[in-house]
C-alpha cells in the first residue's frame, strides 16, 4: 500500500498540552482580540499556524547545547561556533549577531541606504520594506509576473524579472541602486522559491553594474530543497551544495534564526565586505549589543550554531515540506483556492477566490482568518491588503494577492493536526456565502497588521 506522507524522521519527547474551546468561548475571545489573530492570546489557540518565526520544535543536541552558554559580554565561544557554522554553511567571511532577523535589516538599511535611494526586490516583505524606507529607499518590485498570480503554476515563482531590474538600473542609474535585495524564497508570494540560473544572472547583472546583491535568506534551505526537486542538475547534489552555491552569488545576507535555523530567537547579518562589516559593528552596538553577541545570549547562539548543521539534513527538510505539501494537496482536492505551486513553509488561501462577494476594501483575507479561528480555534495570518499597508501619503495598498497564511511550525504538529485544520477550511468553503467582511476601526501608523483592529460590517 502506497504512503501517503512522509513519515515524522524524529521521535517524540515532551508534550505540551494545547487549548480545546468552545465556540462560545472562541467568540468572545475573537471580539476581544479586534477581530485580529495576533492579538489573540495562544492559550485560546488550538493550533497556531499564525507563524513559523521563533515556533520550532528544538532538538536534543540544540537543548544540551544551551547549558555549554558562555555568556561572557566579549569573545563569547558561542559566538565563534556560530561565526564558525554561517562560514562553513553559507560562506560569508563576516556574522554579526542580532536579537532577530528585523535587527539585520536595520542594520542593513542605515549602512547601505541613503535618502533616495531604491531597493529593488522580488516582492516585498513586511518589515524588509519598512526598514528600507524609514532609512530613505524606495522599494521597487521586480520579480516575475507570475508571481502576482495565485493559480499560476510556475516551478519558480520567486524568480527576479531581469528586465524589469535593468529597466530601473536605466531608469534611475546604478549609482542609486546600493543592493538588490532577493528573498530565497519569497514569502508573500506563498512561499515560491528562486532558480539557481536566476541567482546566476541577477548576480551577474547586478556585479556588472557594481549592485551588490543581498539576500533575505531566512528560509533559504527551503529554496534549496526546491532546487533539488526541480531544477536540472541539481537533483543528485546535497542540500549543503546547494545553499553553498545559491550563497555564493551574494555578497551578504540577512537571516532570521527564528525560521531556517531552528531555533526560538535570533538572527544575524553576514557579509563579506569588510569595510561594511566594520560598519555594521559600529551600529550593532548601539542597537544590539557587543559585535560578539549582538542582540543574543550565548546559549543562544549555541543552539543556533548546531541548528545550523540540522537545517540542511535531507530529511528533516524533505519531511517539513512534504507536510506542508500534504495540507496543501488536500485543501486542492476538495477544490479550496490556494497558491500554487504549494510553498515550503506554508499553505496560502486564496481568500479573494474564497470569498469572492467580499471586496478588497472589505478584507477578505483579515475576515477568512478570523472566520477559522472562529470554526476550530486554528490561528492563521493575513496577507492582504491589510499587510500592504499605505505608501508614504498614506495611500491604500492594492496587492493582486489578497491571502491567508497557513504557516507550519518546524518539529512541533502531527499530519492529524494537518488533518483538523483541512477540514474546518472546508467546512467554511462550503459555507462561505453568508461571511460579511470587516471594517478597520484602528489603525497604527506602521505595520498595521500587527495591531490593527477590526469589527464585522453589518450590512
Amino acid at each position: 500500500m502506497e504512503k501517503k506522507y512522509v513519515a515524522e524522521p524524529y521521535k517524540i519527547k515532551v508534550v505540551e498540552p494545547i487549548a480545546v474551546t468552545t465556540r462560545e468561548q472562541r467568540e468572545a475571545v475573537i471580539k476581544k482580540a479586534g477581530y485580529n489573530t495576533f492579538l489573540i492570546d495562544s492559550a485560546d489557540v488550538y493550533i497556531d499556524l499564525l507563524t513559523d518565526s521563533g515556533t520550532t520544535a528544538m532538538s536534543d543536541h540544540q537543548w544540551a547545547g544551551l547549558m555549554e552558554g558562555d555568556e561572557a559580554y566579549a569573545g563569547s565561544k558561542n559566538f565563534m561556533h556560530l561565526q564558525e557554522a554561517v562560514k562553513d554553511v553559507f560562506g560569508f567571511k563576516y556574522t554579526v549577531p542580532t536579537h532577530q532577523g528585523r535587527g539585520a535589516e536595520n542594520i542593513l538599511s542605515k549602512i547601505t541606504i541613503t535618502e533616495g535611494d531604491y531597493i529593488p526586490g522580488n516582492m516585498y516583505f513586511t518589515t524588509t520594506r519598512a526598514h528600507q524606507e524609514m532609512n530613505g529607499g524606495i522599494f521597487r518590485d521586480v520579480i516575475i509576473d507570475e508571481a502576482h498570480d495565485a493559480m499560476k503554476d510556475h516551478p519558480f515563482k520567486g524568480n527576479i524579472d531581469l528586465d524589469k531590474f535593468q529597466a530601473l538600473i536605466d531608469e534611475v542609474g546604478a549609482d542609486k541602486i546600493p543592493y538588490i535585495c532577493v528573498a530565497v524564497t519569497v514569502n508573500l508570494a506563498g512561499g515560491q522559491p528562486v532558480s539557481m540560473e536566476n541567482l546566476k544572472t541577477v548576480s551577474k547583472l547586478a556585479h556588472d553594474h557594481d549592485i551588490k546583491v543581498m539576500f533575505d535568506a531566512t528560509r533559504c534551505v527551503e529554496n534549496a530543497y526546491f532546487i533539488k526537486e526541480r531544477e536540472a542538475g541539481y537533483h543528485d547534489k546535497t542540500i549543503a551544495e546547494i545553499l553553498k552555491e545559491m550563497m555564493s552569488y551574494g555578497d551578504g545576507c540577512t537571516m532570521s534564526g527564528k525560521k531556517d535555523c531552528l531555533v526560538n530567537i535570533g538572527g544575524f547579518l553576514a557579509l563579506n565586505d569588510e569595510d561594511l562589516y566594520q560598519k555594521a559593528t559600529q551600529l550593532v552596538v548601539v542597537y544590539e549589543g557587543m559585535p560578539s553577541y549582538g542582540g543574543m545570549a550565548g546559549r543562544d547562539m549555541e543552539a543556533m550554531a548546531r541548528g545550523i548543521y540540522e537545517s540542511i539534513d535531507y530529511h528533516y527538510i524533505h519531511h517539513r515540506i512534504s507536510q506542508c505539501r500534504y495540507l496543501g494537496e488536500k485543501l486542492s482536492e476538495a477544490g479550496i483556492p490556494i497558491v500554487k505551486p504549494i510553498g515550503g513553509h506554508a499553505v496560502f488561501l486564496d481568500a479573494r477566490a474564497f470569498y469572492s462577494h467580499i471586496p478588497q476594501e472589505e478584507f477578505p483575507a483579515q475576515t477568512l482568518a478570523a472566520q477559522l479561528y472562529l470554526q476550530s480555534g486554528v490561528r492563521s495570518m493575513e496577507r492582504g491588503i491589510v499587510s500592504a499597508g499605505r505608501d508614504k501619503n498614506g495611500n491604500q495598498y492594492y496587492p493582486k494577492l489578497e491571502l491567508v497564511r497557513l504557516t507550519i511550525p518546524r518539529r512541533v504538529y502531527t499530519y492529524s493536526h494537518m488533518d483538523v485544520v483541512a477540514d474546518s477550511i472546508i467546512d467554511l468553503y462550503e459555507n462561505r456565502g453568508n461571511v460579511k467582511g470587516l471594517k478597520m476601526i484602528y489603525e497604527p501608523p506602521v505595520l498595521r497588521f500587527f495591531t490593527a483592529r477590526f469589527q464585522p460590517l453589518s450590512s
